[in-house]
């Protein structure tokens, strides 16, 4: 995987550091690839949160324009070849049965902005900027951008952020509903380790039901989407966390759960 992207484990938290620092983390075909293995090993069931942060001054500026530049003839080739690993992390992240926290700060940009959606939650650093940007080099988006905006956006305000790729804060990416919290630059990553410690000792079997659920629930009619509640809760009640879970509350004490 090399050292473009690092995989660092702390007891039942897996972080994913983007790392090249020095372009501001924009992705290139190399940062891609490193990202969808380190994605595919998250799935380890020993991993029970996953935390996405950038090294150095930003999250994820983007991609490497860069590495068009050089050979604007093969432009497309060279999308090619960036995109499909990258949507292999994006669609990888999505379905992994567990949490997935985005740790934000500096420039989100681009596939920055697509990678942070595609996270379960995500904290900001209150200088953190925002922008989808790709209209801004002629390009429509990618990386999901356009599946999850519109669930949180709606259609108009999605093509506003698209077509105009506008900057936009912490704060009104908070107001929006694209981020969860948004604190204080040097309060971040230990906000982060908090929220990651609190869900890797969760049931975390629970959490990837639940993921997989809301994930139905957009294409869904009622009576499909009760039918697969029905499912996933009876599913459940045959685990180890859930009887610990109803132990717990009958015995009146915290609940010790395993993820299983």
């Amino acid at each position: 995987m090399g050292d473009v992207v690092l995989s660092e484990r702390a007891g039942k938290t897996l972080s994913i550091t983007l790392n090249r620092p020095e372009v501001l983390n924009a992705i290139d075909v190399a940062l891609a690839e490193a990202l969808a293995v380190a994605v595919e090993e998250a799935a380890d069931d020993a991993v029970r949160c996953v935390v996405l942060r950038g090294a150095g001054r930003a999250f994820l500026a983007g991609g490497d324009i860069t590495a068009f530049y050089k050979d604007l003839e093969r432009a497309g080739g060279v999308a090619d070849a960036i995109i499909t690993p990258f949507h292999r992390a994006i669609e990888g992240l999505r379905r992994l049965p567990k949490p997935v926290i985005a740790e934000l700060h500096g420039a989100v940009a681009g596939a920055g902005l697509s990678l942070a959606l595609a996270a379960d939650l995500a904290l900001a650093a209150e200088d953190t900027t925002f922008t989808l940007a790709y209209s801004a080099i002629g390009a429509s988006p990618d990386g999901g951008s356009t599946y999850h905006l519109p669930r949180v956006l709606g259609l108009r305000r999605t093509f506003e952020v698209a077509a105009l790729s506008d900057r936009f804060g912490a704060k009104q990416a908070l107001e929006w509903g694209l981020i969860n919290r948004v604190v204080p630059a040097e309060r971040l990553q230990a906000e982060t380790a908090a929220l990651a410690e609190r869900l890797s000792n969760g049931p975390t079997a629970a959490y990837g039901r639940l993921k997989a659920l809301l994930a139905a629930s957009i294409g869904d009619v009622l009576p499909d989407q009760l039918e697969r509640e029905r499912r996933a809760f009876v599913e459940g009640a045959a685990g180890e966390d859930f009887r610990e879970g109803v132990s717990a509350f009958v015995e009146k004490r915290r609940p010790q759960f395993h993820g299983r």
